[in-house]
Order: C-alpha cells, then sequence, then structure tokens
C-alpha cells in the first residue's frame, strides 16, 4: 500500500513542496501509525521550507516532509503500545512530517482529543493556541486587569488565539497592530485595533493609555512576533515591571539584533525580556504541553474559544497555502486535509 506526502527536495521557494508517493510501513514497536486528518500550515513552516529556522538547521539536510502540528486517528499500533487504541482521534507537534496522508510518532507525543471536534479547529490549538497560552500564562503569568499588546500578526493564528485567551483571563484592555482592512478581526475578539502602517505605535499606545491607572503610561505585556527592531520599540511601550515575550520572528543572525537583545536584560528598570520558542519548552516540560493542550481542547469542547481558520486546502495544493499564508492576507489559520 502506498501513502501520499510532501517532500522538500531543496531549500527555497514553494516550488520545492512536491506531492510524493512511497510505500506505507509499519510501526516500530513504540511507535504508532497516524492516518493524519489535517495538518496546520504556519510560517514556522515556511521558515523550515527556506531552510533559515533552527530546526532546519538541526535536520541539516533534504528532502523531508515539512509539517509542525497535526489532528489524525490511530491507524495501526506498535508491539509494545499500550496506551491507545485504534481508531482513536489524537493531537501532536511532530515538526516535521505533517504534511501526509500518514505518520508515525512515538505513543508518548501523542495527545488524546475529544470526540465530536472539528478536526480544522482541533489542530489549530496544536501549535497556535498553546503558543498564545504558554506566553500569556507560563512566560508572562498574565493577571486579570492587565493589559496586553500584540505586536505583529494580531489577525493571525496565534495573534486572534492570544485575544480569545486574553478575553478569557479578563484582561483589561488588549491592543493588536493589524493593516486597516483587518481592523473588524481585532475587534469582533475584543481588542484595539492599531494601524500599524499609519501611526508611530511607541505615540499611538502612550496616547491610548495615559488615561489609565492613574497616569501609568503604556501596557503590561507586549507580544512580540516580529522581532529584530521591533523589539526596541516593544519594549518601549511597557510600563515599569511589565514583560515582553518574544516569539516566532524571522529568524535571523544579524548582531544587531542579538546586541539588542542582551542590552534589553541589562536595563535596571524592572522590565522582564524573555525569549519563547514552543518545541524548546516542550523539550524542557513536555508536562507542560500535554496539560495546556488538553485545557485547550476541554475550552474548544465547551465552545469557549472558537478557531478562525482561513482556508481548508488539499494536501496537493501545499505549495498554495504557502504562497497565500505569505502573502499576509491571511484571517485566522490555513489547514491542509491530508484525508477526506
Amino acid at each position: 500500500m502506498k501513502y501520499k506526502h510532501i517532500v522538500i527536495q531543496k531549500f527555497g521557494g514553494p516550488e520545492n513542496l512536491l506531492l510524493t508517493e512511497d510505500e506505507l510501513l509499519e510501526p516500530r514497536a513504540n511507535e504508532v501509525r497516524i492516518k493524519v486528518l489535517a495538518a496546520g500550515v504556519s510560517f514556522a513552516d515556511i521558515f523550515m521550507r527556506k531552510g533559515v529556522h533552527p530546526e532546519s538547521w538541526n535536520l541539516g539536510r533534504t528532502p523531508f516532509t515539512p509539517g509542525w502540528d497535526v489532528i489524525g486517528i490511530v491507524d495501526k499500533l506498535g508491539e509494545k503500545v499500550s496506551t491507545l487504541q485504534i481508531g482513536q482521534m489524537v493531537a501532536a507537534l511532530p515538526i516535521v512530517g505533517g504534511y501526509a496522508e500518514f505518520i508515525f510518532l512515538p505513543s508518548n507525543e501523542l495527545v488524546p482529543v475529544p470526540s465530536g471536534l472539528d478536526h480544522a479547529e482541533a489542530v489549530s490549538l496544536v501549535l497556535n493556541y498553546i503558543t498564545a497560552y504558554q506566553m500569556l500564562h507560563r512566560c508572562a503569568h498574565i493577571k486579570p486587569s492587565e493589559s496586553i499588546l500584540i505586536n505583529g500578526g494580531a489577525a493571525g493564528g496565534v495573534g486572534t488565539a492570544l485575544l480569545q485567551l486574553g478575553k478569557l483571563a479578563s484582561l483589561k484592555k488588549m491592543y493588536g497592530t493589524v493593516s486597516y482592512e483587518k481592523n473588524d478581526i481585532v475587534s469582533n475578539l475584543g481588542g484595539i485595533p492599531i494601524d500599524y502602517k499609519s501611526v508611530d505605535l511607541v505615540q499611538e499606545i502612550i496616547n491610548l493609555t495615559i488615561h489609565d491607572d492613574h497616569g501609568k503610561q503604556g501596557v503590561d505585556v507586549v507580544l512580540d512576533g516580529i522581532g529584530g527592531k521591533s523589539l526596541k520599540s516593544s519594549y518601549e511601550i511597557l510600563r515599569s515591571g511589565g514583560r515582553l515575550v518574544a516569539y516566532g520572528g524571522t529568524p535571523t543572525t544579524d548582531l544587531e539584533y542579538w546586541l539588542m537583545m542582551f542590552t534589553l536584560n541589562l536595563v535596571p528598570d524592572k522590565k522582564e525580556f524573555m525569549l519563547y520558542s514552543i518545541q524548546t519548552l516542550k523539550r524542557l516540560k513536555p508536562d507542560w504541553f500535554h496539560e495546556d493542550l488538553i485545557l485547550l481542547l476541554n475550552l474548544l469542547k465547551q465552545e469557549k474559544i472558537k478557531p478562525i481558520i482561513a482556508a481548508k486546502m488539499p494536501l496537493n495544493e501545499a505549495a498554495q497555502a504557502h504562497e497565500l499564508l505569505a502573502s499576509c492576507s491571511v484571517r485566522g489559520k490555513i489547514v491542509l486535509i491530508c484525508n477526506d
């Protein structure tokens, strides 16, 4: 029996995403063969395709199958696996291998998914909502009545997750930078949109917060998804005691970027700066990933969160999905449907 998967033949553009057929193998003793229902499409996948993501540096070679986040059904168990059942729905963050009809993963990497959930909505939690939840609660330790700024991609997959989870956490104010045509996405989720193309961000936040909390200007937490020189303005926007969490920015080896991050930590103003990496935290604290994903899946089941799906596309349109995401016109999450 053969199965289809996307292969990156060499680092570069979306034209290097090729649909390939291979023989379907048997799972090894501690593995589970998963029939993939949905795989998320993310900027991390694009960076992997270009060969500029740290995980692609670790991989160090092509060809490989991309795909960070998946939802699927247990298709076959390795002989030593006893904790799962065939037909059970599961979630995983494999980092590579998700753009496929089948994927093989160790049993301890899988998180059970409650029945009845939409596959596309469920897969949105694995990367985007985990990222948002852990930045808010594991890194920034957000408190009710605090304020946040989402600097970059407030209408995207992680940005909309931050807004929904921020509202659940009873945040006082949520600001999000976004292009004018996407203002409604931020507003509808309880945030205050800021058109980054037409205003000076630092001055705009000062103007918006000058009458808050007895004249304290700025916000308590900034989630910066841009990186690079954006971090300087994000840091300036913080109140004393504020926290800046940087995530998902374009990977770079620019010396100025790294020196700036080092300098920020030397400023004695009670502000904190931290880098968030979902895969690093998962490796250091695997129990947190499992706990947080189970919590989020239950919130989805209870209809307390609702991922925004920008598009559902078949596996053979992976290249078009990358082009669509890179166009920055997307509202929410793009999902590849890998099996009917």
